[in-house]
């Protein structure tokens, strides 16, 4: 009665939840990734500033004022998470600009004001001032054609003294010229002093300045071979400033970013701290030209030090006001630098303000804006500006058609997996396989409402992990059915095995899926942001599996016990076999290893020679993927892309149906958004660009050597948490043969992967760590097994136990793993291009788990144990008896003594088989004496219990109640009590 009310419980419990999640599912939206929705992914890398150091803090900060600018771009869920220690990545759904995008979300936008005769530096290395109209400009102050080329003037700053000021944006206050830590103390430079030009990453004819000399290196940059490289540094207290846009007669910008340069005395008075509430206006008042510009007002302490400074310009001008000096030439200056370039430089008129400018009304930005300039100048303002400096490392866009293609291959694999997965359960377990089926509906349900419910963003990868997580909930109710079966078959009843075979089953689950959990953990931690939604996946799967597969099959399964539908074991696919697998397995290592050897031969050949087919997640670079509206060939494709500018393009030709047929895939060297827009024009102006079928990616050398760096980690943590693990589950001596069989699972995936020539993403790696956990749940299974035949047979080998566990666990590890591989199988048949290279990988490393869990981890355990005292003396008494040790443990009559017995199938007087009519019910005490003796347990004669116990042999296995049932002392009987006749109960 009470497991009936527990089952009931457990029911009620699922179908309660089933209606929240089936509410949850019909009111929460889906939230669906770049690369299932479009739009555009960009990863940034922290650098430190004078202002900031690279820390959780600033990052928070950085993240927060992103927030604010991709909200005023009008982007709808848009997602903006830290990534390691120092990276931050952001994807704005819908959004097809990614250029537009990456300027406004990772501008640092560091604004400051400069009374500007007094801090330009002219050819003397001091202050040129008023009198010097070559170095400021003059009248046209900031203009790029009194600039000097950047190689000049890096070379004239570079000649300054060191000036340690508070203001200085370019010095932390404590740091040293040794730079301890990565302390900014000056900027760096990297000169080609031999031809007088600068060296740049990424072939750009200026540079900004670096913060350290070693990241001038960074993301391998390796000078040209002629090249005379000099690294110089630019001191504290002076800085090198960009020459304003250059504009045409009507003020339209048409050089954005000239190689004209100024060299500043680093001392602003004001900062973008000191202005509030920047707006994009017009320029309207008296005189105005009707331009677009910037309007802002200041703080109390930026009203007053802006008067006083402008008081100041105004006094010098009048100062300059000589005979024969225009008006125009006496005026003097306030410049305004955004980010290292000067963005206006407007005269103050001493005419007009002789005491200075009053800021209570605010002033205004103007010059070369259009409106789209004017407003993105003016939300980086009202944001404020970024406290570190952030580096693009990577960006990729995704166009929304190519988005639908995909999700729509990513459900049909879904569909197509679960569907095999029922097909295969209910053929092979018949009524099991029923309840397993409705087992794994009843998790995809709750697993659906709770991606929606969190909510986690559905991405590829995602779905990969939540079809993979199909055929893992399939094995969990595997493992147990099989335990199931087994207990039946092994003489107990249906009701009785059902009970046995989850209590017996649940522990090799718990440790099989504990392993699945803390791999997918890891793989979240470590992993880049497109593996994370993987990691996710499968980490939320694995725990919903747990309750699926043990909680509600098992209360499932208890409520039917009694039906007719299970009341045979046929029914449950349970019916009496043969021997079952007889093979010896540790007999035959030698020729596993030699297999494996050269399996594993052959695949390091293949490495050593070919290498490994690395991916731009790796190496970095730039693959565009598009599809035109003109038959070219791949040659014409390369040429086109020459014209503007990029050769040694590499061009392959691909069919998909996700580029309506045809397309081309166009490898590069890392481009910026602003090139990948210039090929993308000149593509579609040569050739015609089906509509939506634009997608890039852009990998930076850092970016990839994160990825490589991540990965390596996840997998050595994973393989130490494995093995501690699997020490304090088991015993350390089991930790070894696991390691072993995993690096046997990676060395032969890798060995694939080189002889067939894929490519290696970062979708690979988190393959490979899934196959370390998926490997190690088939090992789990059979060295649990393992160790629950080490007491059962305390005078066998170690071999003969690990055959007889093998011969028993066999059938279970074959159906877990070809129930696993069917939903891959379906992935690679019906997922995309991205799926199909993640399903690859993943089935030859779920084919190969299988075999070294059973043919690897096993002998080799095998052979370590034996060489233990106590198993050393066993196989030495066995060979004095039988002259050999035989696979099986047999006595010295030669008969297999751990066959199973056959079923004694004893009844009683009511004709039921030996068990009480309800487990849980009381009985009278006659009624349990009646089953004691039908059991020969207490009934059985001295005489012949002492006989029966001198005709087993010495070398036999205990019986199971030699370990369980024990003797109890005698209890006084009680008086008996009058039975109540219409219940069977005592009153």
């Amino acid at each position: 009665m009470i497991d009936r009310r527990r089952n009931a419980l457990v029911l009620l419990i699922v179908a309660l939840l089933i209606g929240l999640a089936a509410v949850t599912i019909i009111v929460k939206k889906t939230r669906l990734g770049l690369d299932l929705k479009g739009g555009v992914e960009l990863v940034y890398q922290g650098k430190p500033t004078a202002q900031s150091k690279v820390d959780p803090e600033s990052l928070e900060r950085a993240i927060t004022i992103m927030r604010k600018r991709v909200d005023q771009l009008g982007v709808a869920q848009p997602e903006i998470q830290s990534s390691g220690k120092n990276e931050i990545t952001v994807a704005l759904p819908d959004v097809s600009n990614a250029a537009r995008a990456q300027d406004q979300v990772g501008k640092t936008a560091q604004l400051y004001f400069y009374d500007w005769e007094p801090n330009v530096i002219g050819p003397s290395g001091k202050a040129a001032g008023a009198s010097e109209p070559t170095a400021t400009g003059g009248e046209r102050a900031g203009e790029a054609q009194f600039g000097l080329p950047e190689y000049q003037a890096v070379l004239r700053a570079a000649k300054r003294q060191p000036m340690l000021r508070k203001s200085n944006t370019t010095w932390q206050p404590g740091c040293t010229p040794q730079q301890v830590g990565g302390c900014i103390y000056g900027s760096w430079y990297l000169l080609d002093t031999k031809h007088e030009k600068m060296l740049c990453r990424g072939g750009t004819s200026t540079c900004a300045p670096e913060e350290t000399e070693q990241n001038l290196y960074a993301e391998n940059y390796k000078p040209p071979a002629e090249a005379k490289v000099k690294a110089v540094r630019v001191n504290p207290g002076t800085v090198v400033v960009q020459a304003r846009p250059v504009e045409n007669a009507a003020g339209k910008v048409t050089q954005a970013s000239p190689n004209n340069w100024y060299v500043l005395n680093d001392d602003p008075v004001l900062t973008g701290a000191d202005i509030t509430n920047p707006q994009q206006s017009f320029d309207e008042g008296a005189g105005g030209t009707g331009a677009p510009n910037v309007t802002f007002g200041f703080t109390s302490h930026g009203q007053s030090v802006f008067q006083r400074v402008t008081k100041e310009i105004a006094h010098r001008g009048q100062e300059a006001q000589l005979p024969g000096v225009s008006k125009e030439a006496a005026q003097q200056h306030f410049a305004v630098v955004l980010d290292g370039q000067l963005i206006t430089t407007p005269s103050i008129d001493y005419t007009k303000y002789p005491e200075g400018i009053d800021a209570s009304t605010g002033s205004q930005i103007s010059g070369g804006f259009t409106i789209t300039s004017a407003q993105n100048l003016a939300s980086e303002l009202q944001s404020g500006a970024l406290p570190i400096k952030l580096a693009l490392i990577s960006r990729s866009q995704v166009s929304a058609t190519l988005g639908k293609q995909a999700l729509n291959q990513g459900l049909i694999a879904m569909l197509a997996g679960f569907a095999i997965v029922c097909l295969f359960l209910v053929v092979f377990y018949r009524v099991l396989g029923v309840i397993a089926v409705a087992g794994l509906v009843i998790y995809g349900v709750y697993y659906f409402a709770l991606i929606k419910l969190i909510p986690i963003t559905l991405t590829l990868p995602g779905i990969a992990g939540l079809i993979l997580t199909i055929g893992i909930a399939a094995d969990a109710n595997i493992v147990i059915f099989e335990r199931v079966k087994e207990e039946i078959r092994g003489g107990r009843s249906v009701i009785s095995g059902i009970a046995t075979g989850y209590k017996r089953g649940f522990a090799a689950i718990v440790d099989a899926n504990v392993v699945t959990f803390m791999t997918a953990f890891i793989l979240f931690a470590l992993a880049t942001a497109e593996v994370k939604g993987f990691a996710f996946t499968l980490g939320i799967g694995t725990l919903v599996s747990l309750f699926t597969a043990v909680l509600a099959t098992q209360a499932a399964l208890g409520t039917m016990s009694r039906s007719r539908a299970i009341s045979h074991p046929a029914a449950l696919g349970a019916a009496r076999r043969g021997r079952g697998w007889t093979f010896d397995f540790m007999g035959a290592s030698k020729w596993f290893f030699s297999l494996s050897g050269t399996i594993l031969l052959v695949g390091a050949l293949a490495i050593g020679g070919k290498g490994l087919n690395f991916g731009i997640d790796f190496k970095s670079g730039t693959r565009i993927q598009t599809a035109f509206v003109k038959p070219v060939s791949e040659a014409q494709v390369a040429k086109a892309i020459a014209e503007v500018g990029f050769p040694n393009a590499q061009v392959q030709k691909f069919t998909n149906q996700s580029v309506g047929g045809s397309g081309y895939q166009i490898s590069t060297k890392t481009l910026t958004p602003s090139a990948v827009s210039k090929v993308e024009a000149g593509l579609s102006g040569r050739f015609g660009i089906k509509s939506n079928s634009f997608t890039s990616k852009s990998i930076g050398p850092t970016f990839g050597k994160t990825v490589a760096n991540s990965a390596v980690i996840a997998i050595i943590a994973s393989l130490l948490v494995i093995s501690a693990y699997i020490a304090l589950r088991f015993e350390w001596k089991y930790a070894v043969p696991v390691l072993i069989a995993l690096m046997h699972d990676l060395l032969i995936t890798a060995g694939v992967y080189s002889l067939t020539g894929r490519e290696v993403t970062a979708a690979t790696v988190a393959a490979l760590l899934t196959i370390l956990g998926y490997s190690l749940y088939d090992t789990i299974i059979v060295f649990d097994r393992v160790r629950e035949s080490v007491p059962r047979m305390p005078r066998a080998a170690f071999s003969q136990i690990v055959n007889r566990s093998m011969s028993e666990v066999l059938t279970r590890s074959l159906a877990t793993s070809f129930c696993t591989l069917l939903p891959v199988l379906a992935l690679l048949l019906f997922g995309g291009e991205t799926l199909k290279d993640f399903a690859f990988a993943l089935m030859i490393g779920i084919a190969s788990g299988a075999y070294s869990s059973i043919f690897i981890a096993s002998p080799v355990l095998t052979h370590w144990k034996e060489r233990e005292g106590a198993y050393r003396s066993r196989r030495a008494r066995i060979v004095r008896e039988l002259g050999q040790v035989p696979a099986y443990a047999t006595t010295v009559a030669g008969a297999p003594e751990d066959v199973e017995p056959a079923q004694q199938r004893r009844r009683t007087r009511r004709g039921s088989i030996i068990a009480p009519e309800e487990p849980g019910e009381q009985i009278s005490r006659e009624e349990f004496q009646e089953l004691v003796r039908d059991l020969d347990v207490e009934g059985q004669p001295s005489a012949q219990r002492s006989a029966s116990a001198e005709e087993r042999d010495s070398a036999a296995d205990l019986t199971p109640e030699d370990l369980v049932l024990k003797d109890e002392p005698k209890r006084r009987e009680k008086r008996r009590r009058p039975r109540n006749r219409r219940h069977g109960r005592s009153r």
